[in-house]
């Protein structure tokens, strides 16, 4: 392996690793790592790390690191910096899906309190097959510039049928907002373990498409020359980043920027090798999520910010840089 990219996993890994200590660590209450493995120090310390911390912290990695590899795969489906697990509308069909179901109080017996998560993922597979069916009557070879014109259409309509909501209802407005600022307080395990097999099943599906991405970045036509099943790659990278996406809003809101941010600066300090950069960038995804975690709790402490609060902070001024980057290489 490149010495370049055996440093980066070295970095990203202890990165990783530093970072969940640290958020299992600190807090609200400031609990010694040795209370990891030894509850006779101290029960209530170990407790609140084994009930509240640790799940806690883990859910944060599981969400940013979904959201860093769909973002890296959508960046190179559509040859575009800018692309992240939002483009596609596919946040915004999650986030329709968990707001009607506060919004009517909707709830199933047999879901539970997994009755929000299971229609948030309705809502963002709802949103995968209107946004794919519309494209192909478009443009039957589905070009990367139709799947996004569809996706911001799609995307502007959502969001107008969210706004409604919120507009129209009463009592559960703080709860709706504080869902779409998006958060992973209070979860607990059992979304861990919601969350858990649809990361790997979405990771494993665009995986298996790294060497076609690889063959997509020198356009379409030069792909399907080195034997790629172009149209069948695109399904495949959609539906996982789908599947990413959809579980990550599912679990904790809208948390913005991540798919942008990560892939995005690992391309620039690895390249565009998509065998390293999905990688890396589902590693270090997990440790900005974890970290803009900490920093959500602990800023202001003892008020909790929305963690999509944080994200959007560190976010909104690199996808500004990103922009005007790409106009100024249009302009030359």
């Amino acid at each position: 392996m490149n010495k370049k990219y055996s440093i980066a996993y070295v970095l990203s890994i202890g990165l990783l690793l530093s970072s969940i200590w640290i958020g299992i660590s600190f807090g609200s209450v400031n609990i010694p790592f040795s209370t990891l493995w030894d509850k006779t120090t101290d029960p209530v310390a170990y407790s609140i790390l084994w009930k509240i911390r640790m799940p806690r912290v883990i859910l944060a990695a599981l969400i940013g690191a979904s959201l860093a590899i769909a973002g890296a795969a959508f960046q190179g489906l559509l040859k575009n910096p800018l692309a992240d697990p939002y483009t596609l509308g596919i946040s915004s069909g999650a986030s329709v899906g968990a707001v009607m179901t506060i919004f009517l109080g909707i709830s199933i017996p047999v879901l539970g309190v997994f009755t929000l998560p299971v229609f948030s993922m309705a809502g963002a597979a709802c949103t995968m097959i209107i946004v794919l069916t519309f494209a192909r009557l478009v443009d039957r070879s589905m070009k990367m510039e139709t799947l996004i014109l569809t996706g911001i259409i799609f995307s502007s309509f959502l969001g107008s049928c969210i706004s409604l909501m919120v507009a129209l209802t009463g009592e559960q407005l703080r709860e709706i907002i504080g869902w779409l600022l998006g958060s992973v307080s209070m979860r607990g395990w059992p979304y861990v373990r919601m969350v858990l097999p649809f990361m790997v099943l979405g990771t494993a599906i665009i995986w298996l498409t790294r060497r076609e991405l690889n063959a997509m970045i020198y356009g379409e036509e030069r792909a399907q020359y080195l034997g790629v099943n172009v149209k069948r790659s695109k399904y495949m990278i959609l539906a996982g980043g789908s599947i990413l996406t959809g579980a990550a809003v599912a679990a904790s809101g809208t948390i913005g920027f991540v798919g942008l941010v990560v892939p995005h600066m690992i391309r620039l300090l690895i390249g565009a090798d998509h065998r390293h950069l999905l990688t890396l960038s589902f590693l270090n995804g997990a440790s900005l999520l974890v970290i803009c975690d900490l920093v959500s709790r602990t800023i202001i402490s003892p008020i909790e910010l929305p963690i999509g609060v944080i994200t959007s902070f560190i976010g909104a001024p690199v996808f500004a840089y990103i922009f005007f980057k790409q106009r100024r290489k249009v302009v030359a």
